[in-house]
């Protein structure tokens, strides 16, 4: 019921979204996600072709990665809010941490979600008016975060084992028994 109750008051706004993020794989899924549920989408790979699209038309809502290739996604964000201030934002990130969040709501971000994001989560704090999404159906566990920011540090450290485990602070033997492990769920 509240799931209806949102979906209309969301088709009352411009549907235009911008999607930045330079995951491209991740970029095309939750394009045709938000497809589905009504938005016309742009994306953009980079922090400069998410400006040069707010400058050509600045759209209603974005989803803009934090870390991108070529800069800072919180970049996006302010040029938004500077064109279009009432537009709604969230921020993307696989590295979370207290500064940054508050960094991104301050600038105008409505919510701030951890990768890997589900897109009904992305839906949900885009439209949501309270400015609080309501809480995952299923969300993972602990187990499954921690696996999956270990994954994460690992392909960015190129599937170096040791350099994996001295940025996580861990032992290299205890991180291989952890990569050699099935995802939990």
């Amino acid at each position: 019921m509240e799931a209806q109750a949102i979906e209309i008051e969301a088709d009352q706004y411009d549907k235009s979204l911008l999607i930045v993020d330079d995951d491209k794989a991740f970029l095309t899924r939750l394009a045709r996600a938000m497809e589905t549920r009504g938005f016309h989408v742009e994306t953009a790979p980079t922090v400069e072709e998410g400006l040069a699209a707010l400058r050509k038309s600045p759209p209603a809502f974005a989803v803009v990665d934090m870390r991108l290739d070529d800069g800072n996604g919180i970049d996006v964000i302010a040029a938004l809010k500077d064109l279009r201030p009432e537009a709604r934002a969230v921020v993307l990130t696989g590295y979370g941490n207290i500064a940054t969040a508050v960094n991104a709501v301050k600038l105008g971000a409505v919510d701030y979600l951890a990768k890997p994001a589900d897109a009904d989560d992305v839906y949900n704090a885009l439209i949501t008016k309270d400015g609080k999404a309501p809480p995952p159906e299923n969300p993972m566990s602990a187990d499954r975060v921690r696996w999956e920011h270990i994954q994460r540090v690992y392909e960015l450290c190129n599937r170096n084992v040791s350099e994996t485990a001295r940025r996580l602070n861990m032992h290299r033997r205890t991180l291989q028994r952890i990569l050699a492990k099935r995802a939990p769920k």
